[in-house]
């Protein structure tokens, strides 16, 4: 096997890659560090710095119109691809926590992007499963319960228009999906990334960003 690219990751490599990609706006770089300042012992579910511009990116390359999140936290992912959304496009975030998600629905607002975006409070399988069954949805991002990925994906799957996109966050869970005997999330995360690996419906493709990132398009 050939490793290829053994480029180690330094911080000042880190701050390199971030002065170089599309910087944070006022709004953005606000709710990154009120999640930080509230939230220090869960601040680290929010996505990476670098994986707002990345998803903006992806939402216009697919020409998205129609988002689905499953799992919002604070907001910062929402609002990044809600900012990169037409302006009657929607994305339709799934959470569970009123605490969490009123710190997204204030920076949306002060976004100008509020109206955009479909919070709703319920289990997120509840939510997927009371969409319409047909193929509708451009692209969903999964970042949420990780015992619960396979079951995300089996309701988004069919209901993902052919091009679409899923974007899964933390797919290489810390290393420690490298632990056969592993239990619980990361077991999750193992069974999750064989499932999509198997999946003849998509073309998949495991990356090693942040936490790992796997990008799945519908055939």
């Amino acid at each position: 096997m050939s490793k290829g690219n053994s480029t180690k990751i330094t911080d000042e490599l880190y701050r390199y890659m971030l002065d170089h990609n599309p910087p944070l706006d006022d709004v953005q770089r606000g709710l990154v560090a009120k999640t930080y300042a509230t939230f220090p012992d869960v601040a680290g579910m929010q996505s990476a710095e670098e994986q707002g511009p990345l998803l903006a990116f992806l939402v216009r390359l697919t020409g998205a119109r129609l988002i689905v999140e499953v799992g919002t936290f604070t907001g910062f992912s929402a609002l990044s691809m809600a900012q990169a959304l037409p302006a009657d496009g929607r994305l339709i975030a799934c959470d569970v926590s009123e605490e969490w998600t009123a710190y997204g629905k204030e920076a949306w607002a002060q976004a100008g992007v509020a109206d955009r975006i479909d919070l709703r409070i319920a289990p997120a399988l509840e939510t997927l499963r009371a969409m319409p069954s047909e193929p509708h949805i451009d692209m969903a991002y999964v970042d949420a319960d990780k015992e619960s990925q396979i079951s995300y994906w089996e309701e988004l799957v069919p209901r993902l228009r052919p091009g679409g996109l899923i974007v899964t966050d933390n797919t290489l869970f810390h290393g420690t999906v490298l632990d056969e005997s592993a239990t619980g999330s990361a077991a999750g995360v193992r069974a999750f990334n064989d499932h999509v690996a198997a999946d003849p419906r998509m073309d998949s493709v495991l990356l090693a960003i942040s936490d790992g990132l796997t990008l799945s398009r519908k055939r």
